[in-house]
């Protein structure tokens, strides 16, 4: 006889003690989005406040209440990926009055610090001393020093966790994996899920040998989405056609027919230094073989292959694990769940899964809340200017 996922968390199906284990996340959510210091300026500002504060406040009340956690935590990090472009993209052209930049925008280090770029500026800082990348060093807007202050606070609390919860662009092919109801294409080869670690050590070596960020230059397929060199040559022609086509094939196309997400497993580095944190990092997912039946759906749901019938086996996903929850969701006997390291698999599961869900969540709303009320103001000047400008 089958068991349900909710039987395994004593919060589902009840509302008071979902109401109550929400309060926390209640007041951090009015933190985030207000900055501690609410301040409205018009009344589209304070009803772009309330919509993101009641949009996380249901989303983290109903993890708790239906025992699902995928399907809510990607509401708000598609919506993460979403409004983050379109105020990226509205503020770059307010400024510039372009989504390009050109050599005098590199030498007066206007470009703004993308977590991706932690990959390859290590190398080089380490043998030369000289951080390669043309932005700030402290002041202005994501400036280089607070955003590798983020990029190693996150990776030691979530691990890869980020990928799933907290990164700007993974909400891209997040969203178009779910497009289908049913995959077109029903295997990808699991090997796939290594490739990301020889883009990390290549684009490494390649940035500290030519003194420049190789991926942001050639293979970052998101400058379809925030920024990109303005084209004056025939090389940037090609770096811009790359770019193009990898955001085409990689992050809508191939997540679309096979429900995977196939951008964030085969290309992005970023993705394969925040698997090493998972080793360091306190949270994971673990099976309890004792429940588990060997039925296999959590290998199909999960979206970037680190879960394979081996894996199944060692009752854990590998390094390249989200912690997105669609395996935990997927599963009918309650066998997978997050974990605590140190602690027994399959004991105190409601308590490990609210320790990792209340700092996994947080990260969302920290990321998601200042630009979706921005991205909500900004869409209500459209429909009553119809202009974003």
């Amino acid at each position: 006889m089958k068991t349900t996922p909710e039987k395994n968390f004593s919060t589902t199906g009840k509302i008071g003690k979902s109401l109550l284990l929400l309060l926390p996340m209640t007041l951090l959510i009015f933190i985030l989005s207000t900055g501690g210091k609410p301040n409205f300026t018009s009344q589209v500002s304070l009803i772009a406040f309330l919509i993101t504060f009641f949009f996380f406040n249901i989303l983290f009340f109903m993890i708790l209440y239906k025992g699902k956690v995928d399907k809510f935590r990607a509401a708000g990090f598609i919506t993460l990926a979403l409004f983050f472009a379109l105020t990226f993209i509205v503020d770059l052209i307010n400024a510039r009055g372009t989504m390009t930049f050109n050599n005098e925008t590199m030498l007066s280090c206007e470009i703004p610090f993308c977590h991706i770029v932690s990959t390859m500026i290590i190398l080089p800082l380490i043998f030369s001393g000289g951080i390669i990348f043309p932005g700030s060093i402290i002041g202005g807007f994501a400036s280089i020093t607070s955003m590798l202050v983020i990029v190693l606070g996150v990776m030691i609390a979530l691990g890869r966790g980020f990928c799933s919860w907290g990164c700007f662009y993974g909400g891209w092919d997040d969203g178009t994996s779910r497009i289908l109801r049913k995959p077109v294409i029903k295997k990808v080869n699991p090997a796939f899920r290594w490739a990301a670690f020889a883009v990390l050590i290549i684009v490494a070596i390649v940035s500290l040998i030519m003194v420049n960020p190789f991926y942001c230059d050639w293979l970052c397929p998101f400058k379809t989405v925030t920024e990109f060199e303005k084209v004056t040559s025939f090389t940037v022609l090609l770096k811009t056609i790359t770019f193009v086509s990898l955001f085409a094939a990689l992050v809508i196309i191939l997540p679309l027919l096979t429900k995977k997400r196939i951008q964030c497993t085969t290309l992005c580095p970023m993705g394969a230094l925040c698997s090493l944190s998972n080793k360091i990092n306190v949270f994971d997912v673990r099976i309890d073989k004792e429940k588990c039946n060997d039925c296999m759906l959590c290998t199909k749901a999960c979206p970037t292959m680190s879960l394979e019938k081996t894996d199944v086996a060692n009752g854990k996903p590998s390094i390249t694990c989200m912690k997105c929850g669609k395996c935990i969701d997927a599963c009918n006997r309650s066998a997978i769940n997050y974990h605590i390291k140190g602690t027994p698999v399959g004991k105190r599961v409601t308590l490990a899964r609210m320790l990792f869900l209340y700092p996994a969540f947080t990260l969302l709303v920290l990321f998601t809340s200042g630009t979706m009320q921005q991205g909500i103001v900004l869409l209500v000047k459209l429909f009553t200017t119809g202009s974003l400008l």
